[in-house]
């Protein structure tokens, strides 16, 4: 089969959508398909790969990490009637995503969607509250173009679909508990964090930014500080907050952007996993936290929902005080957190990548046989 991924977002930029969609890029090569990217251009590319096609992109205000496409409807248009792909999954809902499910609906190319970023509730987030129904309908007429819309949840399918989106899959997402491993835990990090032995280091993971609600992990961790006064602040990535975060808490420990192994070591120093957000479609780094044998709290919404059982592998909460006495309780109980942090691996452990791509081919693969089946016959 050959598959055309387009996103707007690609490593080395680091977040969950490029993140997951250099997986499936690799998962469905690995499995024998022609994958073709259809990307931004960033620094340091020299000159696109084969089953690349890099288009023009702008810098996202606000983030001066991340780039989003602009549209390159023609150059879809002559690549995919020269190569027509088999089925067309868009990763990203901004203006290349938009061109590209223009050019594939012109070439009558089956598409499946990923619904990855809650437009509608970062509004809220940014003091534009207003606006979440106008973001719910823009997300839900580029979604409704398409023949599938991959969501990581089950509870998320049924949300959307609720709301109107007519053509929700549950695609799982997987987690390689190979790299995030307990056995990744670094002693000599922890101590360069400024943790004794026998200390406690609660982390948090993720983007420095509002959508992250990182004023309840900030409030979570001085309630608990309270108790165990030497108790460390861990924050690995990066964004538009974290220069004031620094200024506001000399006292945490700043780690700024981690990959691979040394991401991997960052998790599983960890004692505590804090992860305030609420506007996640997922959270991947609640498995990863997981997959470390590092207990979890979380609202149980995304992955949380989907994988940690309350209680038993951390906790999922529902408001915000619950946040807070969850933190504490757990921060001051070591025994609870090496049980869960050993209940959680095992949780993890069958969520493999290859499982999730094969999952993919198939729906994509179905996608386009359905395609086929549908189209009348030549005359």
């Amino acid at each position: 089969m050959h598959y055309a991924l387009v996103t707007e977002t690609w490593p080395p930029e680091i977040n969950g959508v490029a993140l997951t969609v250099r997986d499936y890029a690799r998962g469905l090569a690995e499995r024998g398909h022609r994958v073709d990217v259809v990307r931004p251009r960033q620094c340091g590319d020299a000159e696109s790969a084969a089953h690349e096609l890099c288009v023009r992109g702008g810098r996202l205000p606000g983030y001066p990490g991340l780039q989003f496409g602009l549209p390159a409807g023609g150059a879809l248009l002559r690549r995919w009637r020269a190569q027509p792909p088999d089925a067309v999954y868009i990763a990203t809902e901004g203006p290349l995503g938009w061109s590209a499910l223009r050019a594939a609906r012109r070439l009558a190319l089956p598409v499946a969607t990923g619904l990855h970023t809650r437009f509608d509730l970062y509004m809220h987030d940014y003091g534009l509250r207003p606006l979440a129904p106008v973001a719910l309908a823009w997300m839900r007429r580029f979604h409704n173009a398409g023949e599938a819309t991959l969501v990581p949840t089950a509870a998320l399918a049924a949300e959307i679909t609720a709301r109107g989106f007519l053509h929700a899959r549950h695609l799982p997402r997987a987690v390689d508990t190979g790299r995030f491993a307990p056995h990744r835990r670094d002693e000599r990090l922890r101590e360069r964090w400024g943790v004794p032995p026998g200390g406690l280091a609660v982390i948090h993971v993720g983007r420095l930014a509002a959508e992250k609600n990182l004023p309840l992990a900030v409030a979570a961790f001085r309630a608990l500080q309270r108790d165990r006064p030497g108790a460390r602040f861990v924050l690995v990535g990066d964004g538009p907050l974290r220069e004031t975060l620094q200024r506001e808490h000399p006292d945490f420990v700043f780690c700024g952007m981690q990959l691979g192994a040394d991401l991997a070591a960052h998790v599983a120093s960890g004692d505590l996993f804090l992860f305030p957000s609420r506007t996640e479609t997922f959270g991947n780094v609640v498995l990863e936290s997981m997959a470390s044998g590092v207990p979890v709290v979380a609202f149980d919404t995304g992955a949380a929902r989907e994988h940690l059982r309350d209680g038993e592998h951390g906790r999922a909460v529902e408001d915000d005080a619950a946040f807070v006495a969850a933190a504490e309780a757990l921060a001051a109980d070591p025994a609870a957190r090496r049980r869960m942090g050993l209940a959680a691996r095992r949780a993890v452990e069958r969520l493999a990548p290859a499982a999730v791509c094969a999952d993919l081919d198939a729906l994509l693969s179905g996608l386009g046989n359905r395609h086929d089946a549908s189209m009348p016959a030549a005359a």
